[in-house]
């Protein structure tokens, strides 16, 4: 049986950072800073006013980190929604399965890292939130 998530388990996780005058650096490693082992990272890269996401997964963690812009993040587990900015780079927000998500990106050349503890399976995202709400329903 799966574990069911809701919003209270959504978190900030706080990235090292140590910046030089030379430059600064940014620490993202599996099982001290990021939760889970990494199976997968990708990139999205959109200008203000595009929507992404608009899914949830059946069984991926997926950890979201703004490294330039700013990208409002709406999460919802079918009774309840928070919103949440990612605009620091330092920061990110883990996102359990079992949420749906979706990124508004707020300023141009945005440009989201998405960490992942699942290989990419088309199998395991709920696109339609109609049946994201039946999931929902069926698993509570």
């Amino acid at each position: 049986m799966r574990k069911v998530y809701r919003i209270s388990d959504i978190s900030i996780v706080d990235f090292p950072f140590f910046k030089e005058s030379n430059g600064s650096l940014l620490v993202m490693e599996s099982g001290s800073v990021v939760p889970f082992e990494i199976a997968r990272v990708f990139f999205v890269k959109a200008d203000a006013g595009a929507v992404r996401g608009n899914h949830a997964h059946y069984e991926c963690f997926q950890l979201l980190q703004c490294n330039n812009g700013s990208i409002a993040i709406t999460c919802n587990d079918g009774n309840e929604s928070v919103d949440y900015i990612l605009d620091a780079s330092n920061q990110g927000l883990l996102i359990p399965p079992g949420i749906w998500a979706s990124q508004t990106y707020t300023d141009n050349n945005s440009s989201l890292l998405v960490l992942c503890d699942q290989p990419f399976s088309e199998a395991d995202y709920i696109r339609n939130y109609d049946e994201y709400l039946q999931y929902r329903e069926d698993i509570n």
